[in-house]
């Protein structure tokens, strides 16, 4: 696929959907921009186990009760089994 864009006074530039697609890009994500030879290379970025930290910090955040282990079978839920 081979395409024409603009850039904006910003320096920004916008990825056509076919473009997308072919690349297989979702937002909200990153890519890699590689300069070279006077060619601009896009590739998705792969993603590092880094980028998940704090992710899931609203899980830590939540109130949880003590159970008592000893009373652990009192709060399971029998009414399926």
């Amino acid at each position: 696929m081979q395409t024409t864009i603009s850039i904006t006074s910003k320096w920004q530039i916008h990825i056509p959907k076919a473009a997308r697609k072919a690349l297989g890009l979702k937002k909200p994500g990153t890519i890699e921009i590689k300069a070279e030879k006077g060619k601009l290379t896009l590739t998705p970025a792969k993603k590092n186990i880094l980028d998940y930290a704090g992710k899931y910090h609203y899980l830590l955040n939540k109130k949880t009760r003590k159970i008592n282990i000893d009373k652990i079978r009192d709060y399971i839920d029998y009414s399926n089994a």
